[in-house]
């Protein structure tokens, strides 16, 4: 127990600087660090500015001491640099978790770009993601008003912040917008036959009612923030993004393959229905469905669960108050899919209850995050409470007394905790590290897949194995595989390349 004394020692004498207590919990008898995931925390405080990277023992591994506050949002990039969404100071438009610039740190804390997208007329706000190519997608509010919403068939007098979503390139020390989408766009109404958009709410699912219920329609504490659009990510193998909405207490995922003008219209992209939703998930009467409310308030972070960790490909959410007694939980469900586009059935998209679910410890009402770690275990960030680790039996097994509005857990052996830290797994060999780059996409497939990252591999012998452990396809050499024929259910991937060798796990949904 000595080593669990120094740990707790330790941690206190950092009480004054961290104002957080990492705590140690004994599940059947065993030191439960043993069973967390080897890794490391990042979080930042709302409105303060230091971003920290803390161990599994609760010691800060590394910290960076930015210029500007940060809303809360960050991100670790492969290469060890911090990317945050600061608080621009003296904006124009204010609302819960308003930022205006995102921006690049590298390891000591000094800038690489940044952009700022603050103005009378529009500002970044909440939740952001970086993309595979290094772009950055930002969910901002834009000014209508009140002549142009009423134009528009709103049936009051007020005016509104609706939602858009903008993705941000680099370009030398700044940044320009490549690509948008607008929910403007997007509208129905039957308010008014001889207003746009006029059209019977029911029939357009993939549409949003200028007049839905909202359950802050006076404004809320942004003000003109309509939606209130909290958390964002984006999924590279459908080329898809997906939002949450806490005023409209529902999931929407949208094409991303689109052209800024596809995005605008209901043409176009992969999915063949430019901007319009292809998914929407948790509160159904906002599109006239009977369906039930799944979502009962607030819902913050969904984000694409992660090849091959448990439900991989399914969407998982942090549901404030939908479970029994209004307690958070953290849900997950898999959208029944068909190509790009999404079943919608009975009048409703499909699902429409979750299907995995963990009653959180405690209750949060403000923004909150969670994860599906590669070790199969889940990781909650409770927002002004803490952040913890259970196993797949809800046994705890890490908790850090901090309640930041999100924390995100990494890899000991993730590429960036690797360049910042210098190699803290004791990786010894660049083969072992060109294998953690390997991905099977898409996942789950519908008859196909391909193995990304395998560029430097010369010689490439690819398994795939059913479970009951009898190789059903091999393939030499090749990264595109079909599997067609095979039964659908879960499958094991296994790669062996010069470089070593790596196994994943797939489903397939004919």
């Amino acid at each position: 127990m000595s080593s669990i004394k120094k740990i707790i020692q330790n941690t206190l004498m950092n009480f004054t600087k961290n104002t957080a207590i990492f705590t140690l919990f004994i599940v059947s008898g065993l030191n439960s660090v043993a069973q967390d995931f080897d890794g490391y925390t990042l979080y930042n405080k709302q409105n303060e500015s230091t971003t920290y990277l803390i161990d599994k023992e609760g010691e800060i591994a590394h910290s960076w001491d930015c210029n500007t506050n940060a809303n809360y949002a960050v991100f670790l990039k492969d290469d060890g640099n911090l990317v945050r969404q600061g608080v621009v100071s003296g904006a124009q438009i204010n609302g819960a978790a308003a930022g205006g610039i995102i921006q690049e740190y590298d390891k000591d804390a000094s800038i690489v770009w940044e952009f700022t997208y603050s103005s009378a007329e529009y500002r970044s706000h909440h939740d952001f993601t970086v993309m595979p190519n290094g772009n950055v997608l930002l969910t901002a509010w834009e000014v209508k008003t009140a002549a142009e919403m009423q134009a528009a068939g709103y049936a009051s007098s007020t005016a509104k912040w609706p939602t858009h979503i903008v993705e941000v390139e680099q370009n030398g020390t700044g940044g320009k917008i490549v690509w948008e989408w607008h929910i403007w766009d997007h509208m129905v109404q039957d308010n008014d036959a001889a207003k746009p958009n006029f059209g019977v709410v029911a029939d357009h699912p993939e549409l949003m009612d200028i007049n839905v219920p909202s359950s802050s329609r006076g404004g809320g504490p942004g003000g003109g923030d309509w939606f209130h659009v909290n958390g964002i990510d984006y999924n590279p193998a459908l080329d898809q993004i997906a939002f949450t909405s806490r005023y409209m207490s529902e999931i929407f995922i949208i094409d991303h393959s689109t052209t800024t003008a596809e995005a605008a219209s209901h043409t176009g992209g992969n999915s063949g229905k430019g901007g319009d939703f292809l998914f929407r998930y948790g509160n159904p009467s906002n599109y006239g469905s009977a369906a039930p409310k799944e979502v009962t308030a607030a819902v913050h972070d969904v984000r694409w669960i992660k090849s091959g960790r448990p439900n991989a490909g399914w969407l998982q959410f942090f549901n404030n108050s939908g479970g029994e007694n209004n307690a958070s939980v953290v849900d997950a469900i898999n959208p029944v899919r068909d190509g790009y586009n999404y079943a919608y059935t009975n009048g409703s998209f499909q699902p429409t209850a979750h299907q995995w679910r963990h009653k959180c410890l405690k209750n949060s009402s403000g923004q909150s995050a969670s994860d599906r770690m590669s070790n199969g275990n889940t990781f909650v960030a409770l927002s002004r409470e803490y952040m913890y680790e259970v196993d797949s039996n809800d046994n705890i097994v890490w908790q850090y007394s901090d309640g930041p509005p999100k924390g995100f857990r990494r890899e000991c052996a993730h590429p960036g905790i690797i360049a910042l830290l210098d190699n803290p797994c004791g990786i010894t060999n660049v083969q072992d590290l060109q294998m953690l780059d390997v991905v099977v996409r898409p996942n789950p497939s519908y008859g196909t897949i391909s193995i990304v990252g395998l560029e430097r591999s010369k010689n490439v012998e690819i398994s795939v194995v059913n479970m009951l452990g009898k190789v059903v396809i091999q393939s030499s050499n090749k990264t595109d595989i079909s599997l067609i024929g095979l039964a659908n259910g879960q499958y094991v991937i296994s790669i062996l390349t010069d470089s070593g060798k790596v196994t994943k796990s797939l489903i397939l949904a004919n």
